[in-house]
């Protein structure tokens, strides 16, 4: 049997920092966001792959995340930290902005907890 994958847990706390929403809330969002005028796509279709993706790891206990999670999770916070301060402090923008970082699982306009 093969070892489990380690997760780092400095990548694991920062991505739970970072990451601002709870999966419900995310998945409602990519939803909303996938649904056009006259059709909606199905919810496991729903948003982007790195959308999607964040949806699964926030589903996930700390032992099942795997390396090309780890990798998803690094892409997500690297990102977000890019287009936001340090700090993370509320910040409000243009609305494609915003939903472009809720589509990756942070509120730019949620205080950080």
């Amino acid at each position: 049997m093969a070892a489990a994958h380690q997760v780092d847990e400095q990548l694991w706390a920062e991505f739970h920092e970072v990451v601002n929403m709870t999966s419900h809330e995310l998945s409602e969002w990519l939803r909303t966001r996938s649904a056009g005028e006259g059709t909606e796509e199905l919810p496991d279709r729903a948003g982007t792959p790195t959308g999607r993706h964040v949806l699964e790891v926030l589903r996930k206990r700390k032992g099942d995340v795997t390396a090309e999670d780890e990798r998803v999770m690094r892409a997500v916070v690297d990102r977000v930290r890019a287009e936001r301060r340090a700090d993370l402090e509320p910040t409000a923008g243009q609305a494609h902005w915003r939903h472009r970082l809720m589509s990756l699982g942070h509120d730019p306009l949620r205080p950080v907890s």
